[in-house]
């Protein structure tokens, strides 16, 4: 049977994340982190987690600073980027998966935005294997074109607009990705908008 543990995880600069633990039953295989996608609370992998905890690994997933439950005070006053979630958050993660599992190989699983940050994790050096999902390219003209001209909405006029007015991008209440940090959504936008920018 599948045994989970919500645990707070303290990151360099204090903040703390919401993680949960999923561990197996018997023996264990090796590790799993997954690394959410732009806006994805960690609740969307737990089916997922749970399946892969069955097949004898020990799974954590959790939320980046700002998303879901890590999320402290209101998204306008938090001061975040993607960079920080790659460089502070994931690299918390993986030190404290890897603290958990000594001894057995440490495998990452990126949903979009978590496979295109693996690159700015500074200890990358104990993941053993990557799995990438719906993990490319984020330039907005590389968009199929039911979708190119949404993407050109959202990222010139929509994103500008709606940071401004809120202090923070309010996806919810757009029905666009989720409530995003400003200084998330300002540097994605930016990514989005440059053609070398988001490849994997």
């Amino acid at each position: 049977m599948v045994q989970t543990e919500v645990q707070a995880v303290t990151t360099e600069n204090h903040h703390q994340l919401s993680a949960t633990f999923y561990s197996p039953e018997g023996e264990m295989k090796g590790a799993v982190l997954i690394v959410p996608a732009l806006g994805a609370a960690q609740r969307y992998y737990c089916s997922f987690a749970t399946w892969l905890a069955a097949q004898g690994y020990m799974v954590a997933t959790f939320d980046y600073y700002g998303i879901g439950l890590s999320q402290s005070g209101h998204l306008h006053d938090t001061n975040v980027t993607i960079i920080d979630w790659a460089k502070i958050d994931c690299a918390a993660m993986v030190e404290a998966v890897s603290n958990r599992t000594v001894g057995k190989p440490l495998y990452w699983i990126g949903h979009s935005l978590g496979g295109q940050i693996l690159g700015l994790v500074p200890n990358h050096y104990h993941i053993a294997k990557v799995v990438t999902i719906a993990c490319g390219s984020g330039y907005w003209s590389e968009n199929v074109p039911s979708l190119k001209w949404k993407a050109w909405w959202l990222w010139f006029i929509v994103a500008l607009l709606a940071t401004r007015l809120f202090a923070y991008f309010p996806g919810k209440r757009l029905r666009k990705v989720g409530d995003l940090p400003k200084g998330v959504m300002n540097q994605w936008r930016q990514w989005c908008l440059h053609p070398e920018s988001c490849r994997c």
